[in-house]
């Protein structure tokens, strides 16, 4: 299955030089060019050969139907962009980490687990409002 991804690096990069390099995956059914793009960019401007890309069956990326959730590919999305990386000379090998945004913090962590060439996970998930409702505590939020 082929997965689509942009790669963000900084201007005037060396490319004869290893770089620290970070996976930056989606939201739950998001794509690259939200806020994967973004951090990626963000990323890039900080020094790191950054990637951002649209998980199976979302997006660009190949799978059929589209719009199907799954999470083992999704953690599997992450790995092949790990290897990905890893064939590009400009990439520090030892120096591959990821970025999960919302839904793909879960598969940033679970990729990270079985994936011991991921030196570094960072999330960054929403918390859950209505989680102290469902312990009988009251809140302040108001259902959406």
């Amino acid at each position: 299955m082929q997965l689509v991804a942009d790669v963000y690096t900084t201007k005037g990069l060396d490319f004869s030089t290893k770089h620290p390099a970070l996976i930056v995956g989606p939201p739950y059914s998001g794509v690259k060019e939200r806020g994967p793009g973004i951090y990626a960019q963000e990323m890039a401007k900080r020094g790191y050969v950054a990637l951002a890309f649209d998980p199976s069956f979302n997006g660009f990326s190949g799978g059929e139907p589209h719009h199907v959730s799954s999470p083992d590919i999704f953690v599997e999305d992450f790995m092949a962009s790990v290897d990905y990386l890893g064939t590009r000379d400009y990439v520090d090998r030892d120096r591959i980490g990821v970025i999960g945004i919302c839904g793909s913090g879960s598969f940033a962590l679970s990729a990270a687990q079985v994936d011991m060439r991921i030196k570094a996970v960072a999330t960054a998930s929403m918390l859950i409002f209505l989680l102290p409702n469902n312990r009988g505590q009251r809140t302040n939020a108001k259902p959406a």
